[in-house]
């Protein structure tokens, strides 16, 4: 191996590596080797960035620099779309609990948190590590490693529907978790996930795929035929009497044990710069949201489908049209970015009225979020949609019908929403009927590309892993009003018009703060920062490369935006912070100040 990367170092010097000659290289390795077997690309870079570390004299013969080293691992790197948002992204799985809905769209897999299925990706990594969050992080960091991929910044999505649904003690614990995955070492994490799998198999837990599935047969049979009720099944298989009553007794964390992993998280080589969990509207009060930002959360996903209150009915998902306002503009209010899952081809939907229905979403001040997961209902098995569709009371709609209405909402998406998804990881072989093209998303581009529709929307104009001039990118600035604050999107765009970073600022209207006082963890004359975001492959810390990060960029955003509320009239910017971008705050005069750091205007 150590010939093979020293090649590649040659070739990248003499600017003549591409696939074939990268191909040539492995090739040839894989001759030089005794045992016979092949040099795999997957395999170059791992064994390259532990030699960084743990052989510095075989790290020193290949003369690297930051340049080739950045280059070499552009060359090798897997499936690079994975961190060209910025960040390392890390989603986990809350184990399988009752929940508190009663969605007729939502599949009921026993071995999962409702609405979600065993064979998507996710849910097999949570499956296999027992649910386990520490477990899951841990087998994500080391796949994200062993891709070539920058770790250091991490965003972490925590999905299993209600987050309310589960105990304080467990959220607390969960949390907890991760943060101590990601403030350990290799070796400390290694040994740890040991202990753990022990710990669990001792308890009769297994994360053996066929024996879940087995033991999971009979209650998933009779919940498919209608026979018994999900939360019922789920009950049995994980609540009283069952080992995971008995792991419940260590899955306990007190806000002390939170709180010296969050502090230790400031500094470590893995640093949680996002924090995301899913909820109900309904779940979203004062206590919730406070609750939240001392668990470190800087992102909430809400599920509201749909703003039809009949639509939203006849689905089994009576949550009042005005509790859906009322949870945004509280998010907004505590600075957290708002996520909506905004679904089309609901029961008694139509492609007319789910297209008005989103551009009421991103127009109407009430609503307005940052970010949107569009997709289509997809038919599963064993849900209260199948009876519908055997009477014909709804049926899926054609491609050509769901890609108009994809293609219409993507162009009323304002400049400062990002449509983040627009399908379900649901294996084909799960959907009875409905979308099962995992390309969805790129046929509505296309079709948009090739009509020359406008697009205002962020995803669609992210500058991604292309390299780009940050002497040339231009400072652009949008407002809008919504019930609660007046907005400020501030974005470097490229002079193409693809965005390079922005920030989202948030100025609380007197009204508002009026109607929650004393109940918010914010006051008069306090403007706020919700989101700064930088795009272009992660970077490690620190390291300038060809991407827009780590050249001043979010500095210059967040001090146009104290400029922008100071000349308003605030007196104080806070900002929600996440744990492991604390330190860069710090750096920019903000100060801990409760839930937020803080700085004087």
């Amino acid at each position: 191996m150590d010939e093979a990367i020293a090649d590649i170092f040659e070739s990248l010097r003499a600017n003549a590596l591409d696939a074939d000659e990268l191909d040539r290289i492995l090739r040839r390795a894989s001759r030089r080797r005794a045992d016979g077997r092949r040099v795999a690309k997957k395999q170059v870079l791992p064994y390259f960035l532990n030699a960084r570390t743990q052989r510095t004299a075989a790290w020193e013969s290949w003369g690297t620099t930051p340049d080739l080293e950045e280059r070499f691992v552009a060359a090798l790197q897997m499936k690079p779309r994975r961190t060209a948002s910025g960040v390392a992204t890390i989603t986990v799985i809350t184990k399988p609990q009752p929940c508190s809905g009663n969605c007729i769209f939502c599949p009921n897999d026993v071995r999962m948190p409702k609405s979600y299925l065993h064979n998507e990706p996710a849910c097999q990594r949570a499956e296999r590590q027992c649910f386990d969050p520490y477990l899951q992080a841990a087998a994500r960091l080391q796949a994200l490693q062993a891709m070539g991929h920058a770790i250091d910044k991490v965003e972490l999505i925590v999905l299993g529907g209600s987050w309310t649904d589960y105990g304080t003690a467990y959220r607390r614990w969960f949390i907890t978790e991760l943060f101590a995955c990601l403030n350990a070492s290799e070796e400390q994490r290694a040994d740890e996930a040991r202990k753990r799998a022990a710990r669990y198999e001792g308890l009769g837990i297994t994360g053996d795929v066929d024996a879940i599935a087995e033991r999971a047969r009979p209650a998933q049979e009779a919940v498919t035929a209608g026979d018994l009720a999900y939360n019922d099944a789920v009950a049995a298989l994980y609540g009283p009497g069952t080992p995971w009553e008995q792991a419940a007794a260590f899955q306990e964390a007190g806000w002390d044990d939170l709180q010296a992993a969050q502090e230790a998280n400031e500094t470590a080589a893995h640093r949680v710069v996002g924090l995301v969990v899913e909820t109900r509207p309904d779940a979203i009060d004062p206590p919730a949201l406070a609750e939240l930002r001392r668990l470190g959360c800087t992102k909430v996903q809400l599920g509201i489908q749909s703003l039809d209150p009949g639509v939203l009915a006849a689905n089994g998902r009576p949550i009042p049209v005005d509790a859906i306002g009322r949870a945004l503009g509280l998010c907004r209010l505590f600075g957290f970015k708002t996520h909506v899952h905004f679904m089309v081809n609901l029961l008694e939907g139509t492609p007319e009225a789910d297209i008005r229905g989103f551009g009421q979403l991103v127009s109407d001040e009430h609503f307005d979020p940052d970010e949107v997961k569009l997709y289509p209902c997809a038919l599963v098995e064993g849900t209260a949609l199948m009876e519908q569709y055997r009477i014909g009371r709804w049926r899926p709609y054609s491609e050509e019908e769901l890609i108009e209405v994809l293609c219409a909402a993507m162009q009323a998406a304002p400049p400062y929403l990002r449509v983040s998804r627009m399908i379900r990881d649901i294996s084909s072989c799960d959907i009875v009927a409905g979308n099962k093209k995992t390309n969805l998303r790129q046929m509505v581009e296309q079709t948009l590309r090739e009509t020359g529709a406008p697009v205002q929307e962020i995803r669609f104009r992210e500058v991604g892993s292309e390299p780009l001039d940050p002497a040339s990118l231009i400072l652009d600035e949008i407002s809008y009003q919504t019930a609660v604050t007046r907005e400020h999107f501030l974005q470097w765009v490229t002079p193409e018009g693809r965005i390079a970073g922005f920030l989202r600022l948030s100025l609380p209207e007197p009204a508002a703060l009026t109607e929650w006082d004393g109940a918010l963890p914010v006051g008069p004359g306090e403007a706020m920062i919700r989101e700064v975001h930088i795009y272009g492959i992660a970077t490690e810390l620190d390291r300038p490369g060809t991407s827009a990060q780590h050249h001043g960029l979010g500095k210059r955003l967040v001090e146009r935006a104290c400029a922008i509320a100071r000349e308003a009239g605030f007196a104080a910017m806070n900002v929600i912070s996440a744990v492991g971008t604390r330190e860069y705050y710090r750096k920019l005069g903000f100060r801990d100040n409760g839930l937020y750091q803080q700085r004087p205007l």
